[in-house]
């Protein structure tokens, strides 16, 4: 009789308890085939370009290695830049869900809100942010937000920010 060998789930990919803990939280069971393409190269520091369907845990595939090797003190160390805010905001979200346990904390650069607090969130210490082109620049320009270097940068819906005319938006903040 042969055994049934079911896929294998987050743990294979080394993460640590605190994040396999808010893995499970939400709900994930089996990585997804992005998921599983990406991380190990993440994992080992190498630079991705992914591109898969909507929905089929992307931001999960570049998030989960980036956050289990964050050291957590040193100001953001990921910034994702995604096209609209409305993006901005649901990557934030994901990756505050997922980090539950992981003691990471998450924020974002909105046009069109006050950036009285965002900026207020940024000072106290985030290690995740996630920002459009344009209000990120709006922050620097304005003097609000101070440059920073994060350990890590992904630009979520690349072709879609350049089809918008973002290139020379990402330029600058490169």
């Amino acid at each position: 009789m042969t055994e049934n060998k079911l896929p294998c789930g987050f743990e294979s990919f080394g993460f640590k308890k605190e994040i396999l803990d808010g893995i499970k939280e939400a709900g994930f069971k089996v990585p997804s085939p992005v998921q599983e393409q990406v991380i190990p190269l993440i994992m080992r520091g190498k630079d991705v370009i992914a591109q898969s369907h909507t929905g089929t845990g992307k931001t999960a595939a570049f998030g989960l290695p980036v956050m289990n090797n964050m050291q957590k003190n040193i100001g953001i160390e990921l910034l994702v830049i995604t096209p609209t805010r409305e993006l901005a905001a649901q990557i934030s979200d994901e990756i505050f869900r997922l980090l539950k346990y992981a003691g990471i904390r998450t924020g974002t650069i909105l046009g069109g809100h006050s950036y009285n607090r965002q900026i207020k969130i940024l000072q106290s210490g985030v290690q995740v942010l996630a920002a459009a082109p344009g209000s990120l620049l709006d922050m620097f320009k304005s003097g609000k937000i101070e440059i920073f270097e994060p350990i890590t940068v992904v630009l979520d819906e690349a072709d879609e920010m350049l089809d918008m005319g973002f290139l020379d938006d990402i330029k600058e903040i490169f």
